[in-house]
């Protein structure tokens, strides 16, 4: 097993997820379409990817697409070809009555070279149809396909804020839903995503364009799956290390997360061969912790988590999004009385502060951000905890110090409120 950090693993080097992975097939094989969704850095497109290549040895074919850069149906429908270029008789059949002298020598065509020039015969007026043709043309293929298409969720997220998103939106979502529906024989489908689709589409108000597709949501490793990884790395690269060093790792993280786990170890074998003398202790493991994953070199993997929720989100739900987790992680949990006082402070400036709220929570328990307990909603990834109180406990104003409180009154003189980049005062006309 291979220490690999930010791209996706198959074969030797995938670990985890087996019985998910069995679940899947079974799905896949009676021919059911995949909401494959799950939080951040879960590892979804290795398991994608794991299911082609275990398909693949049954004698299916798989078509790999990439719609997270794409900004209109034309360059989504353009990377689909791209994923199948490799098939050249499924190419083939996507080029059938187009202009030779834009698709002239195909076969000599690279893949990127290949999407270019298709994507310079898609417009407004016929994406569709070429659409369809190629999902046509994989289903008219000698082998079963499954087509994996990833990062849709990005991608209509960012069709979403144009000034005609909402429709747009309805428009390809409801030519894809036609599409599988309509095609014999069509493709089974793998939707998947660092943001969810489901909590995107609820509020756009689209939830049933795509009630067709199965969910299935990917849970985080538990402690036993996370120490055995660990262990395999160890082992791989003879990193040495006292008793249940593995079991501190998982449990200093609070959540079994595949990239935070590899990312782990590769931070403690470096670590253990610059200040441990190549052995590593569970006070290293703290340390690494500290100045490792918290540090400097790990701030580029928590970013990561601000931007995919500002893809998810306008920019007024990503700033009040970005208060929610303030006060959560600084307080330890988002209480209900904290969340009334925050919801009537929105209501001078949203009228819909109340359901904006809903949603956003919706969000970031979706998407892994939060989860909901007894007492409230609580981080139990608790690297991102640690992170973002860091970042905010020097500034963030807690929900009950400020605003008004829960019957209405004012507990704070002028009822101003303190903000972390997000000004809460009422707009007025000018």
């Amino acid at each position: 097993m291979k220490s690999k950090i930010g791209n996706y693993v198959v074969g030797a080097d995938f670990h985890g997820c087996d019985a998910e992975l069995r679940e899947l097939m079974r799905r896949i094989r009676d021919g059911n379409h995949i909401l494959l969704s799950g939080q951040r850095r879960m590892g979804k497109t290795s398991i994608a990817r794991e299911l082609g290549r275990r398909f693949e040895l049954e004698g299916w074919t798989t078509v790999f697409a990439d719609v997270g850069h794409a900004f209109s149906p034309e360059d989504a429908i353009s990377e689909l070809a791209r994923g199948s270029y490799p098939v050249r008789p499924i190419t083939s059949r996507i080029v059938e009555g187009l202009d030779r002298r834009i698709l002239q020598n195909v076969e000599e065509l690279g893949a990127a070279d290949f999407r270019i020039k298709f994507r310079a015969v898609l417009n407004s007026g016929n994406w569709q149809r070429f659409g369809y043709g190629l999902i046509s043309a994989c289903a008219k293929y000698k082998q079963p396909v499954l087509l994996v298409i990833d990062e849709l969720p990005i991608f209509l997220s960012r069709l979403s804020a144009n000034p005609d998103g909402t429709r747009q939106v309805d428009e390809f979502l409801s030519w894809m839903r036609h599409a599988f529906q309509t095609i014999d024989n069509c493709p089974v489908a793998i939707l998947a995503g660092s943001i969810g689709l489901l909590p995107l589409v609820e509020r756009l108000g689209l939830p049933d364009r795509i009630n067709y597709f199965a969910p299935f949501q990917l849970a985080p490793w538990d402690r036993k799956t996370s120490v055995a990884c660990f262990r395999r790395l160890a082992e791989e690269y003879e990193l040495h290390s006292e008793e249940d060093v593995a079991g501190a790792v998982h449990d200093v993280l609070g959540l079994g997360v595949p990239h935070f786990i590899q990312r782990f170890f590769a931070q403690l074998k470096d670590y253990s061969e610059t200040h441990a003398g190549g052995s590593v202790t569970k006070q290293d493991v703290l340390e690494a912790y500290r100045t490792g994953l918290l540090g400097p070199w790990g701030q580029g993997d928590l970013i990561h988590y601000e931007t995919r929720l500002r893809a998810a989100l306008d920019e007024d739900s990503y700033a009040i999004a970005m208060e929610i987790l303030a006060e959560t992680a600084t307080q330890g949990v988002l209480s209900a009385s904290a969340r009334r006082t925050f919801e009537n402070q929105l209501r001078d400036r949203f009228a819909d502060g109340s359901e904006r709220i809903r949603q956003i929570l919706g969000v970031l328990e979706h998407d892994g951000y939060l989860a909901r307990h007894t007492d409230g909603y609580q981080f139990e990834f608790k690297l991102l905890k640690d992170w973002l109180k860091a970042r905010y406990r020097s500034y963030h104003r807690p929900f009950s110090a400020r605003g008004r409180d829960a019957d209405g009154s004012s507990d704070v003189q002028g009822g101003t409120s303190q903000k972390i980049g997000f000004d809460l005062s009422p707009k007025t006309e000018r």
